[in-house]
């Protein structure tokens, strides 16, 4: 048996669940979240707790099962606290700026890279530091990594950008050579 999908999901007051025979709508008071579920899945939901439960016990319809009640418990989380990601900007003359509804990050190239917002997805700035919150999960995370791999951290200089809770992990440059190779 999945030992996710046996985890029962508490459903907090401010939050609706809906479920049809194809999908699952979560309603909270950040927004709205919708996820296709699989034929062989039953989601049912008692007294502000949800379960998620299979048609039989094969190895597929297990695997399946863990997922859908980890991408439901995420959906929840969303629509009531929602996710957020930090990223820092580091280097000299490096900075990021909202322009209109994109982002303007100067980080040592020849021009400005312009990074165009996702709906669903909000990007503020502040001093060198990014940050993207939203309801949904798999945005954010995805807007996140897209931004980071714009300039990633360069282990020499460490100039570039990386999440706030990232360690970058120096290498040290080339040795000067101590003896005299003229003789």
């Amino acid at each position: 048996m999945s030992r996710i999908g046996k985890l029962p999901i508490t459903i907090p007051n401010a939050t609706q669940v809906e479920i049809t025979e194809q999908a699952v709508i979560v309603k909270g008071p950040k927004g709205e979240l919708t996820q296709a579920i699989p034929s062989d899945i039953r989601i049912k939901v008692e007294e502000n707790i949800a379960y998620v439960t299979g048609v039989d016990e094969s190895k597929q319809t297990e695997t399946m099962r863990g997922t859908i009640r980890a991408l439901l418990a995420n959906m929840v989380t969303g629509v009531t606290e929602g996710f957020k990601k930090e990223l820092e900007v580091i280097g000299v003359g490096y900075k990021a700026a909202i322009e209109g509804k994109n982002l303007k990050l100067n980080v040592g190239y020849s021009h400005p890279v312009l990074y165009s917002t996702i709906a669903g997805v909000e990007i503020k700035t502040q001093d060198n530091r990014i940050e993207i919150t939203g309801v949904n999960k798999e945005l954010v995370g995805k807007v996140a990594s897209e931004i980071r791999k714009i300039k990633r951290c360069n282990p020499y200089s460490g100039k570039g950008i990386k999440y706030s809770d990232e360690k970058v992990r120096r290498k040290a440059g080339k040795a000067a050579k101590t003896g005299s190779s003229f003789k």
